[in-house]
């Protein structure tokens, strides 16, 4: 008579190890669980990371481009003219744009504070279209206008307000700008694609030229264009604000930035996702290396399947059934601790959380593999044990 293993008593019998030594069979689900827990938070992580970028980008646009004074030939600071600000609006394509430029003055809370002690604040001129160019908000207040522009009114930016302490405008705070006092009218929100703005203070033109000889020389302008003609505009901004050395003039577009994070996170995915397959592999060799150890701990239980009619296909399928269990637990609770890490960075980072179905689907079908091929050689060395000798070494 022909000897069978039904498919019903595969299972308990190649179970029978790991319910014999559970803590040995723990350890060895928990190597390869690093590894796949280590990928699938890399690429939860990494997915949940993209979408919150794409999403701002999507917020901020892609259709707003900065024109600041560049370098001279003999690399020295150029100097945008005073009719770069106009030209530019004028340019066609142009929606919008704010002209500002930065002041060689400093302000504190107070006129006690020593001169050194700045905080990295600084002032700038501005123009009153600069919240509508850049989609800004206020946090409190109101941003200035022509009329403002003529009296001692300052914006502070987020950073800026919270550095000199002022939370709100409620009994109209002052500051001490340029050894004048100033009246805070409005604190702005923080400003996703011009940070330097979080650390400013802005005024008006007018009281910037009666006050502290503002010549009217931008140093930045900020222009928001029509989105399908942003690259045009661009290359007409150069020669538009300074048309004698439009070299001398540097146009930019703030959300290149935040799309290089995107590139620069894909590459870092890559190398994260290399380690993880280190991390899976070792956990693969510590299957190996279980089994191999309880093939020789289990040499009289072998010999006497044997000897009772078992073929060598019977062990070698019990072990390998008994490996890809290993790897399948390892992949699920991997695929479980990789989610929890994604779920808690993505939260405290403010994150939607994101864990791709493919990173599950992989991630259990590499454990699955790797547990497979880990037990290939120990199934294999157990079924090749003779009857008698596993009997008599046992």
């Amino acid at each position: 008579m022909r000897s069978r293993l039904r498919v019903a008593d595969l299972l308990p019998v190649s179970t029978v190890g790991l319910r014999s030594r559970p803590g040995r069979a723990a350890l060895s689900i928990l190597g390869v669980a690093i590894g796949i827990a280590a990928m699938v938070a890399v690429l939860g992580v990494t997915r949940s990371s993209q979408a919150d970028v794409l999403a701002r980008i999507d917020r901020v646009g892609t259709n707003l481009l900065t024109v600041a004074n560049g370098k001279t030939i003999r690399g020295d600071e150029a100097k945008l003219p005073v009719t770069a600000g106009t030209a530019v609006a004028r340019t066609d394509g142009v929606l919008t744009s704010a002209a500002t430029a930065t002041l060689d003055v400093r302000i504190y809370r107070n006129d006690r504070i020593p001169p050194g002690r700045t905080g990295g604040l600084s002032v700038r001129v501005t123009d009153p279209a600069l919240l509508a160019t850049l989609d800004g908000t206020l946090v409190d207040g109101r941003f200035l206008d022509a009329a403002l522009a003529r009296y001692p009114a300052v914006v502070l930016g987020q950073y800026a307000a919270t550095s000199l302490g002022i939370r709100d405008i409620t009994g109209h705070p002052q500051v001490y700008l340029g050894h004048r006092w100033y009246t805070v009218v409005g604190i702005m929100a923080p400003v996703e694609l011009a940070p330097e703005l979080d650390a400013s203070a802005l005024i008006g033109a007018p009281v910037a030229a009666a006050q502290f000889g503002y010549d009217g020389n931008p140093t930045r302008i900020f222009v928001r264009a029509q989105t399908e003609r942003t690259d045009e505009v661009a290359g007409l901004l150069g020669r538009a604000a300074n048309p004698a050395h439009p070299e001398e003039v540097a146009v930019s577009r703030p959300s290149e930035a935040l799309t290089a994070r995107l590139a620069v996170t894909g590459g870092a995915t890559v190398l994260l996702l290399g380690l993880g397959a280190v991390a899976l592999l070792v956990g693969g060799i510590g299957i190996a290396n279980v089994l191999v150890i309880s093939v020789l701990e289990r040499r009289g239980e072998i010999g006497l399947r044997r000897a009772l009619g078992a073929t060598r296909r019977h062990v070698a399928a019990q072990f390998l059934v008994e490996s890809l269990l290993l790897g399948a637990g390892g992949g699920a609770v991997g695929v479980l601790l990789g989610t929890a890490v994604t779920y808690a960075t993505a939260t405290v980072r403010g994150w939607q959380t994101l864990v791709p179905a493919a990173a599950i689907g992989a991630g259990l079908a590499a454990a699955i593999l790797i547990g497979g091929l880990a037990g290939v050689y120990p199934a294999t060395r157990a079924a090749r044990l003779a009857p008698a000798e596993a009997l008599r070494t046992a």
